[in-house]
């Protein structure tokens, strides 16, 4: 049975750091490529960023482009988000994603296995 377990998250100033992370347990975890989104209040589902299985190939949304990073650690079955430069409209409820593929990802991809989220929030 697959799972994924966020971990991470938490209050920030604006203009802070957070790092999230994923473990994924019960899957051949590089085979599968592995997704970050995030879903505010009242609003929908969004992408945040993607990374291949082998960590070669990344995407990110354009609004957080330039200050977050997605990576992974296949030895540990662990995918990260590091977050820079927060700012207030990132705040969230961050998820983490699975998609068995070894082909790109992009933010249309559908991913499989979602984690139950952990909430980020960034003040002002």
């Amino acid at each position: 049975q697959v799972q994924l377990v966020e971990s991470g998250g938490g209050l920030v100033q604006a203009g802070g750091s957070l790092r999230l992370s994923c473990a994924a347990s019960g899957v051949t975890f590089s085979s599968y490529a592995m997704g970050w989104f995030r879903q505010a209040p009242g609003k929908e589902r969004d992408f945040v960023a993607a990374i291949n299985w082998s960590g070669s190939s990344t995407y990110y949304a354009d609004s957080v482009k330039g200050r977050f990073t997605i990576s992974r650690d296949n030895a540990k079955n662990v995918v990260y988000l590091q977050m820079n430069s927060l700012q207030p409209e990132d705040t969230a409820v961050y998820y983490c994603a699975a998609v068995r593929t070894r082909t790109k990802v992009v933010p249309t991809t559908a991913f499989d296995y979602w984690g139950q989220g952990t909430q980020v929030t960034v003040s002002s």
